[in-house]
Parts: structure tokens; sequence; C-alpha cells
């Protein structure tokens, strides 16, 4: 079985590759052809854009966060049916979680699968140099297929003849095209608003104009070659979605997805769909309180902050989430989810404002990030995802700060290990859970299907309800 795939990395962060990404696979959706994006690590933010360019959810490959076998059946369920699986890479090729070895690396992955590698090369100020950058990443590791090069940021189209020589003679592979140091060929700098531009399609200017783009300086059809010149794809054995595991009509969940709340990894709602939950979704910003029909509640990270005096406004959806807790009602929350469950959410103005009020927490956010990288969690009690000494892994990334009231007994959801030590996070108690930590199903799917038995039990105690 064929499954054209190719992983576009770059020489390190801010190299251009996610710009390089976008255009390709804006052009490629622009000729009609099925585009599939893939993220290697845990960020949330390219795959959005993915989503939005290529009209299909974009899937992240983290060796940190699954086993190999899981990755394998992530990729081989995400690009079923598709014309080209597009991999975008993370940092550098070869940066990954620690510097003795391509472990968590784009490197990796693009062994892992088999793909060939384009590397996209900030070019500015160089010629003849840039052969010798191309040189040391393919002898860093001579397994890494680095099948041809795309220049970012040339002068002129003189200067990309002159780096177009270099490489090629020197490093025996072709240069498949360029982009210039046009502003309208950029992402904007990352901020938190990016996330809901997306939704109210304040990117699609710039993503149209690198469908337009790309064709003109960048060989499309090369690029398609050296996808379909991938080894043949071996389907994988499921290890996840077991068909013997499949479940139907367990339990309602409501999922919270709007611009405010909108960081899903799409494989957490698949593995809920697969053991048995039926998934609705509801806007807190638009004011929707939680379907009544719900027997559970999910509520993801995002921007609350970017949205707080809304949020703060709607008061009926606040309501409905004291009440669902009151009475029982399963609540799992993570990072933004967490803020809007505290009491007070300040923003860094200073400005701060009244949230749901089912967690006795303040939170504020600060100038700069106050944690990022991955976590593997251990649970300090029974929740409604793990049993007491399960763990799980994630990732966490925020701005923000929470404080708790002082208590030696708070109820700490998780003992949280990563790179700068352990330390005790998030809230669990009764029928809610919540912490900073994005937690990857696919790491432990025991979660999913644990969420979906306390889910089920709420549905039992209620009147009228099978």
């Amino acid at each position: 079985m064929n499954r054209a795939r190719i992983v576009i990395a770059g020489t390190h962060s801010g190299s251009g590759k996610t710009t390089v990404t976008l255009g390709v696979m804006a052009a490629l959706r622009r000729r009609g052809l099925r585009v599939q994006g893939f993220k290697v690590g845990p960020d949330y933010i390219d795959p959005s854009y993915h989503t939005a360019v290529t009209g299909r959810p974009s899937r992240n490959l983290d060796t940190w966060m699954m086993s190999v076998e899981a990755i394998r059946e992530l990729f081989d369920r995400g690009s079923e049916g598709v014309d080209i699986a597009v991999i975008e890479g993370v940092m550098g090729l070869y940066d990954g979680i620690e510097p003795l070895s391509n472990r968590g690396s784009t490197a990796e992955m693009s062994r892992l699968f088999e793909a060939p590698v384009v590397l996209v090369v900030d070019v500015a100020s160089m010629a003849r140099s840039v052969a010798a950058v191309v040189l040391g990443f393919q002898s860093l590791d001579p397994r890494v297929n680095i099948a041809g090069i795309i220049a970012n940021r040339v002068g002129s189209k003189g200067h990309f003849e002159l780096v177009q020589a270099a490489v090629e003679q020197v490093c025996g592979i072709p240069t498949l095209g360029y982009l210039t140091k046009q502003d309208s060929l950029h992402l904007p700098e990352r901020h938190l608003g990016l996330i809901p531009a997306l939704e109210r399609g304040e990117l699609f200017g710039l993503f149209d104009t690198l469908a337009k783009t790309i064709p003109g300086t960048v060989d499309l059809e090369r690029i398609l070659q050296l996808a379909q010149s991938a080894p043949a794809w071996i389907t994988p054995t499921p290890i996840l979605f077991v068909d013997s595991h499949r479940k139907t009509s367990m339990a309602t969940i409501a999922i919270a997805r709007d611009s405010a709340f909108n960081f899903y990894y799409p494989e957490n709602l698949e593995l809920l769909e697969w053991y048995g939950a039926h998934l609705v979704e509801f806007r807190p910003l638009d004011g929707d309180p939680i379907p009544n029909d719900a027997d559970g509640v999910y509520i993801g990270g995002g921007f609350p902050e970017e949205f707080a005096a809304i949020l703060s406004q709607r008061e009926d959806v606040k309501s409905s989430l004291r009440q669902a807790v009151e009475d029982g009602m399963p609540v799992f929350a993570e990072c933004g989810g967490l803020m809007y469950l505290s009491e007070v959410l300040t923003n860094k103005e200073g400005e701060s404002y009244p949230m749901a009020g089912v967690i006795a927490a303040t939170v504020s956010m600060q100038s700069h990030v106050a944690a990022l990288g991955y976590r593997e969690v251990t649970a300090r009690q029974d929740t409604l995802l793990l049993s007491e000494g399960e763990r799980a892994r994630g990732h966490e990334f925020h701005y923000s700060t929470i404080t708790y009231p002082p208590s030696e007994n708070w109820p700490y959801a998780y003992e949280a290990i990563g790179m700068r030590g352990s330390k005790l996070e998030g809230y669990a108690q009764g029928n809610v859970l919540a912490g900073y930590t994005h937690l990857h199903f696919a790491s432990n799917p025991n979660m999913a299907q644990r969420f979906i038995r306390a889910c089920r039990a709420y549905r039992q105690r209620q009147p009228n309800r099978a």
C-alpha cells in the first residue's frame, strides 16, 4: 500500500518551515488534492494552521507521549484515503528530547516513517556557505533521507541560483525552490490571539497568497514525486482502536469548543467516541449552557484570558457548570479549562474577571511563559481519568499561574515530572478533575474508558435516563 508522505523540516526554529509547510499544503489543496497534515511534537498551534488550510484535522506525532506502535496506528488512520501526507517537523531537524540522540526529533520521525525530508534553510546573507550547512545536516546522520532543500528568505532569483549551484554541487541533492523576504509570505509573530484569528478567518488571505505564490518558485511536482517515492506502507496492527473494544451509546459528553477553548488532541475525542461516548459541542463564549442531555463535560485548553470579559458575563454558562458539578456530573478540564473553573482570572493589564467558581483558586496572566515542557503525571488519588498511582503523559505550556488557598490538604490531582523535577499539580475532588497538563489519551487509553464509565454511572443515577 502506498502512502505518499513527505517531511518538511528546518535547520532551526524560525527557519520558515511552517510557512513552507502551509504554502505547500495550500498549493496542493488548490490543485484538488486531499492533503493530510501532521506535526512532530505536542504543539497545538501549527496543527490548527494545518487544519484551516487542508480542511482535515491535523494530528500530532510524538514519540515521547506515545509508543511507536501507537504513532504508526495514528498515522495510518489519519492518512487513509488522502493523496499526500505532509509532516511538519519541530525545531531543527535533529532537535529533540536530549542532545546526544535523535529521540523525539523530526529526524527520528522521518526514519520511523521512511519519509523523504525537505530541509528548509534560511539562506539570508549566505551563498556557498549554505552547502556547508546542508552537508553538515547530511553528515550528522546519513540514515536520514534529506532529499532536497527549499531556500527561505532569498534576496533575489540570482541569489537563489548561487545557493542552488553550491548545494547541488557539494551535497548532491536538488534545491526544490525558494521563498523571498516578502513580508506577505511570513506568518505574523505568534501571540495568544492566533487561534481566535483563525476561527474568524483573518488568516485566510495569507493562506491564499501562499497557495498562489508557492507554485511560482517551488517545484511542487518534484515534491509530489519525492513523497510518492517513499517505501510501501505496511498497515500496522491496531493497539488503540481495536474493533473488539469498540462500544456504543455509553454516555454523552459535552465538549467546550469555541475561540476560547479549542485545544484538543483529535485522538482524545476519537478514543472517547470509540469507547462509547456520544460527543456534543457547546460554545461558552456564545452563552451556550451545558447541554441538557450531557452526562459529562470536557473543557480543553485555549485562550480564556483573551475573552475573560465575555466569559465573565455568561452567567447562564457558569451557573449550568456549577449546577452540573453540584449534581455530581463528571467534569474534566485542562489548562484553559482549569483557568475557567477558577474563581477569578486576572489578565496582564491587571483587570480581574469572575470565572465559574468551581475551584477555589485565582489565576493571573504573566508576560512570559510560566511553564513549558513534557510532563509525566502520576495520580495522587483516584480521579476521573486515572486511578491512584496510574501514569499518563502529556505537555504543559501556559503564560498563567494559579494560586490555591493555603492548605496542607489541597486535593492535588497529580505529581507531574518534567525536565526540571517534579511538582504537585491540578485539582481532583469528587467528580471534578482539572490541571494544567494537556494529557494525550494515547499514552494511556484507560483514561478514555475510565472517564466514560464515570459519565455512564452519572447517567444511570438520573431519573428517566437509561
